[in-house]
């Protein structure tokens, strides 16, 4: 009788405990993968070889806490909300001018060596600068006709974080 008495005693001590773990490690991976390392699925073709499509990845959402996001960096832009991100690389920073011609990138009127990008394009854009607060960002596949790709000027505020790998 003694022994019942005392594990009755002792489960919900027992009980409460284990609650307050699970509550605990919960509320740290809501926290962890939803504010700090948040995880996407890479949908479309605009970031390919670097990033194939249909690949899991990490947004490493605290790499510009304390920095800007500077070429080449690969960075998670907020399209809408926060569930709808895509993935760009940033060619150039505030005050700087960008252009294409004949396919080639060109930053400040000198041409950037891309070596990430395999398929080069005849993309031609004049020359624009780069407003303060913002970043020029745009995708590795330039085998895409320049209409049909999302590119261009966009809030440094926008930018979520990069990917993990």
């Amino acid at each position: 009788m003694n022994k019942n008495r005392l594990q009755r005693f002792l489960f919900p001590a027992l009980s409460r405990r284990y609650m307050l773990r699970v509550v605990l490690v919960a509320a740290g991976a809501f926290l962890f993968f939803g504010y700090v390392c948040i995880p996407f699925r890479i949908q479309g073709h605009s970031m390919a070889p670097t990033y194939e499509n249909g690949a899991v990845n990490f947004c490493f959402a605290l790499r510009y806490l304390f920095s800007d996001p500077s070429p080449p960096d690969v960075v998670a832009v907020r399209l809408a909300g926060t569930r709808v991100m895509l993935l760009k690389r940033v060619v150039a920073t505030k005050g700087q001018a960008v252009a294409f011609r004949n396919g080639f990138l060109f930053v400040d009127g000198r041409k950037v060596a891309e070596p990430y990008v395999e398929k080069k394009s005849d993309w031609s854009l004049p020359s624009r600068t780069v407003k303060p607060g913002h970043v020029y960002v745009v995708g590795d596949n330039r085998s895409v006709p320049i209409e049909n790709h999302q590119f261009g000027q966009t809030p440094t505020t926008r930018i979520v974080g990069v990917p993990l790998w």
